[in-house]
């Protein structure tokens, strides 16, 4: 335990120190105590930090420095992903939950994001990284393709249930449906079988939900080529979303109520654009960010 009259140091460096025994002992069953040499180097750390807060800065440096090299040195070989996990949260832990007291006591009380994100699950286009979410400001659902369903208590229990809680509970203010260029789940839907063959046993079902999306797509732009016609679609994607939102009681009550607005998005990760739309009874003209002078646009 700490001691209390330690203020700057209070989930500082301090909280960090046991990550060290446990480099000692990580094995690829689990974690063991760390022998008694080394609880009694970490308690002398943990000490000396104490009497002389001043040294943080130095310790901080030295302490990733020990981290690493114990890490390089253990009798027992952690397995890659194993080490890619603990390599994050330590870093987690050390740049954010470490330097950010305040915040994580304040979450620890709970929660009121002001946004809902439903985005993919493509590994490029995480929200909290191209739109620097910090925790505790959006409440997010990542599915294939980004998208929405229609309101169906039978069906898509999974999203109704994230999108009652949402407006209900958290009380969100803003929700957000992110498409993405090179999107796997619209390309599988524009490449949909006409013959109403599924290979897959849940993709195909799954993005039909956007096919008014395609047939919208190859009749405005019939002679567009396939990679073109799949970046329409990506987009049109996300309005067809928008308007499935509004089948949803709770949605639909928020947004006559004004305490809920409805928004598109589009990633380009190529180009590394973002395009923000608005969604009321109609679709606004998307603005492209970043912003160059006055248009947002690079």
């Amino acid at each position: 335990m700490l001691s209390k009259h330690c203020k700057t140091c209070k989930r500082s460096l301090l909280v960090s120190a046991p990550i060290i025994s446990k480099y000692f002992s990580l094995h690829r069953k689990g974690i063991t105590m760390a022998n008694q040499s080394s609880e009694l180097a970490i308690e002398q750390l943990k000490k000396l930090l104490r009497e002389k807060e001043e040294l943080n800065g130095v310790a901080t440096a030295k302490i990733e420095q020990l981290i690493v090299e114990l890490q390089g040195c253990h009798p027992n070989p952690i397995e890659p992903a194993d080490q890619r996990i603990i390599d994050g949260f330590t870093y987690f832990k050390l740049n954010n939950f470490n330097k950010n007291p305040e915040l994580y006591d304040r979450l620890a009380k709970g929660q009121s994001p002001k946004f809902m994100v439903f985005a993919c699950s493509d590994s490029r286009v995480s929200p909290s990284v191209i739109l620097n979410f910090q925790p505790g400001e959006a409440f997010m659902v990542r599915n294939i393709a980004n998208m929405v369903p229609p309101f169906n208590q039978l069906r898509y229990s999974g999203v109704g249930a994230t999108l009652e809680y949402a407006i209900t509970a958290l009380k969100v203010e803003n929700i957000l449906v992110i498409g993405h260029s090179r999107c796997g789940g619209i390309s599988r839907l524009m490449n949909h079988p006409e013959d109403g063959s599924a290979p897959y046993d849940f993709i195909d079902d799954w993005v039909k939900i956007g096919l008014s999306s395609k047939v919208k797509v190859l009749k405005e732009h019939e002679r567009c080529d396939f990679k073109e016609q799949c970046k329409f679609c990506e987009m049109e994607s996300v309005n067809n979303s928008l308007v499935n939102l509004k089948t949803y009681p709770y949605v639909d009550r928020e947004i006559r109520n004004k305490n809920l607005a409805l928004l598109g998005g589009y990633y380009d990760f190529v180009s590394g654009e973002f395009k923000l739309w608005k969604y009321k009874n109609h679709v606004t003209e998307p603005v492209t960010i970043p912003l160059k002078g006055l248009d947002m646009t690079i």
